[in-house]
């Protein structure tokens, strides 16, 4: 969506496809980043966007074996806003959808689910294994529609639809996957007064539980080991209980509430990236071209500054016609390097949190004591979650914009 947005406001004629028909889906990455803040003050929207029903927050704390441990300290950021928002994604892709279409050259096509890209052989690739050797030019995408089977023939396909791609795997790009021994359970839990004013999550030996403020309630993320939810299930709900109850004994009185395990969501957790990005006349972008944990919320954020690098880099190129393989290269050049860097970090991370309890122990681990002997501290992971190793800013043409939101 930022991406057509971007290109769009560029002059560039841009259809977005989604196969759904609407955008309302719990447990999305929804944490609006200060990088991303930044970006919408960038273009104009920042004072509309805030209106919007939030929550914010300015400082990351972590329970660690009981222990509150302030982590990260977003005041000191370069940036206009010094907080993550806490904000549903339907609402911020709403919020960018209305501003799109006011621009002439942007069209949003809901129930529109692609299936199989176009090339320029004229012959698609079902049935086969795609080749990395293929090098038949991508003309376009066919998608099921409310109207049956429709093929979109465009000068260049942009792959934004996640870690399950279907762009990515009919266009043959291989995969280097990173092995992650957790996955989380999503789930939600009502919110009272009387709970701790807390930020980030409890650790306690090698588990974590996350809580996220959504207001009136709790959005839950339980960290478990990898391939366990059924074990889990089994054991049964008292089981389940007990442990969230022993992460946050707080939550002890309102835990039967998970009394179904269709509340409950399994997110199986996955960190890999695309070896090459692009092809002729496609680019992925996003959780398309590298599927990151959920780990510090980073993962909406990222894909956002591949949406605007990809604008900063192609929109001029479009304008004109077709953009080259060399010129997509560039996209992946800009933006491999941040992406590897948090992988390599989020990996590191999961191997020592995985969910699988390690004894008991009350004491407040090394790291912690750090934190708060040296609050100076707390600047390096909020710069590390909050801008990320290397945050872009609007550099892309404005042909459908004078700077103001557009009528």
């Amino acid at each position: 969506m930022m991406t057509g947005y971007l290109l769009a406001r560029a002059g560039v004629e841009v259809v977005v496809l989604e196969k759904h028909a609407d955008f309302n889906r719990d447990f999305r990455g929804d944490t609006i980043h200060p990088s991303t803040l930044e970006l919408m003050h960038e273009l104009g929207l920042l004072d509309e966007f805030l209106r919007l029903p939030h929550q914010e927050l300015r400082e990351l704390r972590a329970v660690m074996n009981g222990h509150v441990v302030p982590m990260a300290d977003f005041s000191h950021l370069p940036t206009r806003c010094k907080f993550i928002a806490f904000m549903p994604q339907w609402d911020f892709l709403n919020f960018l959808g209305s501003h799109a279409k006011q621009f002439p050259t942007f069209t949003l096509r809901m129930q529109h689910e692609v299936t199989d890209l176009v090339f320029a052989s004229g012959r698609d690739l079902d049935g086969l294994k795609p080749s990395r050797s293929n090098n038949a030019r991508v003309l376009g995408v066919r998608a099921k529609t409310p109207d049956g089977e429709r093929d979109f023939l465009c000068e260049l396909v942009i792959g934004a639809d996640g870690r399950h791609s279907i762009v990515h795997q009919r266009a043959g790009l291989a995969v280097q996957e990173f092995g992650v021994p957790i996955d989380v359970l999503w789930t939600r839990m009502s919110k009272r007064e009387s709970d701790p004013k807390q930020s980030l999550g409890f650790f306690r030996q090698r588990r974590l539980l996350v809580l996220l403020d959504r207001g009136d309630y709790f959005q839950v993320g339980f960290v478990i080991p990898k391939g366990t939810f059924d074990e889990i299930k089994q054991r049964g709900f008292a089981k389940f209980h007990a442990e969230i109850a022993a992460m946050a004994p707080f939550l002890h009185d309102r835990v039967a509430e998970l009394d179904d395990w269709s509340k409950i969501k399994l997110l199986t957790v996955q960190i890999n990236r695309l070896r090459r990005w692009a092809r002729e006349g496609l680019l992925c972008i996003g959780d398309s071209a590298h599927a990151m944990s959920p780990a510090g919320g980073v993962g909406i954020n990222l894909a956002l500054q591949d949406a605007v690098a990809t604008a900063n880099l192609l929109a001029a190129k479009l304008r004109m016609g077709a953009v080259s393989l060399a010129d997509l290269e560039q996209v992946q050049k800009r933006r491999e390097m941040p992406v590897r860097l948090i992988q390599t970090m989020q990996v590191f991370v999961h191997r020592r949190i995985n969910g699988r309890s390690s004894g008991r122990g009350d004491k407040l681990p090394f790291i912690g004591r750090l934190f708060r002997w040296f609050p100076i501290l707390r600047r390096v992971p909020a710069r590390f979650i909050g801008l990320g190793p290397r945050p872009e800013h609007i550099r892309s043409p404005a042909e459908n914009s004078d700077g103001r939101l557009p009528l």
